[in-house]
């Protein structure tokens, strides 16, 4: 067989563990309950595993995958671990509880540990999110399996001396002294199939100021529950409340947050003004469009990238407050969220910024009687994207008031995998694919190659694919992507679900301006395609800051210029 022809079995063989992925998830949802590690949860794991996604590394290997567990962990909330059962849940009051609301730190999701056995998790932010836990969850499981396989000797479930020392170590309950610390990654290593070495290096990065032996506890804890279900079938279980089985797909949170905007552009006599919506993170407008007057003293001597660049540290907080200061002094409006969505927003009224201190290529003498609204909001999560720019787009309804807003632009900017060249580089897309069917979303991109080309950073154009779960990606299916005439340049979980929403408000509701300028362009987070440079490798750092820049100015001044 060539190996033209191996490459694309093992792409086809790849989708298609992709569609039944998802065909099974679904199914399970409706059900409403299943076991991830018994008959019910074999279709996903056997998928998982013949997919091999390159976030989880050594998944289908006997030795144990750490980069993947600490991706998984990190958008995990803390102590899931130790659950025997997990919920998923709508917002259904929990806030209001004595339970202790956990966020895992990659993740904006609220989680509650009810009691040792049970976590609920929180699901506000569609399908997507759903996908998301249950691909990490199904991951997570398999890796506990392994764990028991080495250390169980027989049936009775007596095991090896490694696992002893691991319990006992963990059980202490005490922060350990090196030498401890140095026996027990000893005995762990041994359990997982890895070296000494690779567990002291991952160990720092497992860490955390009230857990800082967390990979022992990890480990011990998805081991025990394994070992649990192979000696006496006590199987964990994850199940979905009828009220998150009801309530899914109808827009609630997404209606909930476009509202309370607009109420707040009402009050404020914003909501007929010319607006340009932004999708972004919170700091890169307000730092373009405030920074240099609040910092002139500092901002004088240096280039304007380096002062992105120390806002960025994370030991900047006083650096940023001053920024903040100012911008709320010239008018900012931040909205933080309250529907569950999980999108905070920033609204600038550019009426009340002082041009003179901007360092951006506009024309300062723009005469416009109506200087525009700039409408940031904080990234969607993946179908989330359309729930949330479709509610947004709806005209204001107030008993018989019904007003149009007047959407001049919608720009989208965000992370992106990219399949050819490296993290921090920028993609220009011209169409969004929907991967596993065959929609496509062409548009024309107010941004081009040549606006943010020559600054330092590699940029690329074409088509991008958007996908069900940034998790789910190997080497052959984006290979196939790349190589064949898609000719796809990147991926990402957004696009598509954001052009869907604007094409349907634009051309098909007429709630927008059917001529409402779009643009698009993200930065590489990372290469799925490179081994050592997926996502599970670690984050940008500064890498990042160039291009979040180069673009949030490219896209400021087309909207100043326009």
């Amino acid at each position: 067989m060539s190996k033209k022809h191996q490459g694309r079995t093992r792409a086809q063989e790849s989708s298609s563990a992709i569609e039944r992925m998802y065909i099974t998830m679904r199914h399970l949802f409706n059900r409403g309950f299943y076991k991830p590690m018994g008959v019910s949860g074999e279709t996903l794991r056997e998928a998982l595993l013949l997919l091999r996604p390159e976030i989880y590394g050594s998944i289908a290997e006997e030795k144990a995958e750490l980069n993947g567990l600490l991706y998984v962990i990190d958008r995990l909330p803390r102590g899931i671990e130790e659950c025997r059962f997990i919920n998923l849940t709508s917002d259904e009051g929990y806030g209001n509880s004595h339970f202790e609301v956990i966020i895992p730190p990659k993740r904006r999701r609220n989680c509650y540990r009810i009691d040792e056995e049970q976590m609920n998790i929180e699901i506000t932010r569609g399908r997507s999110e759903i996908y998301d836990i249950l691909t990490h969850l199904t991951f997570l499981f398999i890796e506990s399996h392994k764990i028991s396989k080495r250390v169980i000797i027989n049936e009775k479930g007596d095991t090896i001396r490694d696992w002893v020392k691991l319990e006992k170590a963990v059980l202490s309950g005490k922060k350990l002294t090196q030498k401890e610390r140095e026996i027990a990654i000893t005995h762990t290593a041994n359990i997982l199939g890895r070296t000494f070495e690779e567990l002291t290096h991952t160990y720092s990065l497992f860490a955390t100021k009230s857990q800082p032996e967390r990979l022992l506890q990890i480990v011990y804890w998805l081991g025990k529950l394994a070992i649990e279900e192979v000696i006496s079938n006590t199987k964990r279980t994850v199940t979905f409340s009828p009220v998150l089985r009801e309530r899914l797909g109808h827009h609630i949170h997404g209606e909930i947050w476009a509202n309370n905007i607009k109420e707040v552009l009402k009050k404020n006599n914003l909501l007929e003004r010319p607006m340009h919506i932004i999708s972004a993170n919170l700091h890169s407008v307000m730092n373009t469009l405030h920074a240099p007057k609040a910092l002139k003293t500092g901002a004088s001597k240096k280039d304007v990238f380096q002062i992105y660049e120390a806002l960025s540290q994370t030991n900047s907080e006083a650096l940023r407050n001053k920024v903040s200061q100012e911008a709320n002094k010239s008018g900012m409006i931040y909205i933080k969220d309250t529907s569950g969505t999980n999108i905070d927003v920033q609204i600038f009224d550019t009426e009340k910024i002082n041009f003179d201190f901007l360092d951006l290529k506009i024309n300062k003498d723009n005469s416009k009687s109506e200087k525009p609204v700039i409408f940031v909001m904080d990234y969607a999560f993946g179908e989330q994207a359309f729930e949330t720019i479709d509610e947004f787009l709806k005209p204001y309804e107030n008993g018989t008031d019904k007003i149009h807003l007047n959407i001049e632009s919608i720009s989208i900017m965000g992370k992106a995998g990219i399949l050819e060249g490296g993290k921090g580089d920028i993609m220009i897309p011209s169409a969004h694919i929907f991967e596993g069917t065959a929609d496509n979303y062409p548009f024309t991109n107010e941004l081009c190659k040549e606006d943010v080309e020559g600054q330092g950073v590699n940029v690329y154009e074409g088509a991008m694919i958007t996908v069900l779960g940034t998790s789910l990606q190997n080497k052959e299916i984006l290979k196939f992507f790349h190589d064949s005439t898609w000719d796809v340049i990147g991926l990402e979980m957004e696009g598509a679900h954001y052009q869907k929403a604007i094409q349907s408000a634009a051309r098909i509701r007429k709630s927008i301006n059917p001529d409402v300028k779009v643009r698009y362009a993200y930065y590489a987070s990372d290469n799925p395609l490179e081994t050592g440079s997926t996502l599970a490798s670690g984050g940008l750092g500064t890498s990042g800051v160039r291009p979040t820049y180069l673009i949030t100015r490219k896209i400021l001044e087309q909207i100043f210029n326009s």
